[in-house]
C-alpha cells in the first residue's frame, strides 16, 4: 500500500469514527471528551496502520508499542478527568462565541471548529506512526532509532509523572486556588506539553530510518507549535492568570517548556 493510501484509508476510518463521537457530543451539549479521543485516536491510527501495511516487523512492532504506551494511559487520564470536571470551559467559550456571534447552532459549530479540524490535525500530528511503518527497510532499528525510542519513553514517563502530581496536587482541598510549584511543575510550568512533545519526536526518530518517515516531520513541528504556541501554553495560562492568584510569580521564576531550575526573584 503507498503512502496517499494508506493516509486516505486512515482518513475514512478516523472521520467515520469521530462522526460517530461528534453525534454523541450534540446529544449531551459537551464535545470536552474530545480531549481523551485525541491520543486513543493516534492508537487507532497506528493500528490500522500496522494491519494495513507489509513494513518492517520490528520498526512496525515499535512505533505502534509506543503510540499505544503513551495514548492509551493519556486517553483514559483525560476521560476520567472529564468525568469528573464536565465541560471544558475553553471549548465552552469557543463554541459559544460562534452560536453568538454567527447564529451557528451547536451541531454546526462543534462539527467544523472542533470535530473536523481536529480529525485532520490527527492525521498529520500521527504521521510518524504511519508512515514509518510502510517500509520494509531496514529491518533493525539503528543507533537513530534507538535514541528515539530512549527520547518516546523519557517523555512518557515525563507526562505521566507530572499529570499523577497535579492530579494529587488537586485532590487535595487543601490547595484549592493554590499554585503547584513542586516536583517536576517546579522546573516547567507544562511537565505534560513537555513529555508529549518528547514522546512525538523520539517515535519520529524511530520513523526517520526510513524514506517515507523522514518526511513525516511535519508531526512533531506541528505538535509543537500547536502546544507552545496556539491551544496549549497560551490558552492555558491566559486563563490561570486571570483565576489563580500567585501565578504571575510563578509564571517569573518557573520555564515555560523546558525544564529548568527556578529564577531566583528580585
Amino acid at each position: 500500500m503507498t503512502a496517499p493510501q494508506l493516509l486516505m484509508t486512515n482518513f475514512i476510518i478516523l472521520a467515520g469514527i469521530m462522526t460517530a463521537l461528534w453525534a454523541y457530543c450534540v446529544r449531551i451539549r459537551d464535545v470536552s471528551v474530545i480531549d481523551a479521543f485525541w491520543p486513543l485516536g493516534m492508537v487507532i491510527l497506528a493500528g490500522t496502520t500496522t494491519l494495513l501495511t507489509d513494513g518492517s516487523p520490528i520498526r512496525s512492532g515499535i512505533l505502534l508499542a509506543l503510540t499505544a504506551l503513551w495514548g492509551l494511559r493519556l486517553s483514559f487520564h483525560l476521560f476520567v478527568r472529564w468525568r469528573g470536571h464536565g465541560v471544558d470551559p475553553r471549548y465552552a467559550a469557543i463554541l459559544g462565541r460562534l452560536m453568538d456571534k454567527k447564529g451557528w447552532s451547536f451541531a454546526k459549530a462543534s462539527f467544523l471548529q472542533v470535530f473536523a479540524m481536529q480529525c485532520v490535525l490527527l492525521i498529520l500530528v500521527c504521521l510518524p506512526a504511519q508512515l514509518g511503518q510502510i517500509s520494509a527497510e531496514p529491518t533493525s532499528i539503528g543507533i537513530l532509532g534507538w535514541i528515539g525510542i530512549a527520547l518516546a519513553l523519557t517523555g512518557i514517563a515525563f507526562e505521566t509523572i507530572g499529570d499523577a502530581q497535579l492530579t494529587a496536587f488537586r485532590g487535595n482541598a487543601a490547595n484549592a486556588g493554590k499554585v503547584l510549584d513542586t516536583g517536576l511543575w517546579r522546573y516547567t510550568r507544562h511537565p505534560n506539553y513537555f513529555g508529549d512533545v518528547c514522546t512525538w519526536w523520539g517515535i519520529w526518530l524511530v520513523a526517520a530510518e526510513t524514506t517515507a518517515g523522514l518526511y513525516s516531520i511535519i508531526g512533531p513541528l506541528i505538535l509543537t507549535f500547536l502546544l507552545t504556541r496556539v491551544s496549549g501554553v497560551p490558552m492555558l495560562e491566559h486563563r490561570l492568570k486571570k483565576n489563580r492568584p500567585g501565578y504571575d510569580a510563578y509564571l517569573r521564576r518557573t520555564s515555560s517548556f523546558i525544564p529548568w531550575p527556578p529564577r531566583r526573584e528580585q
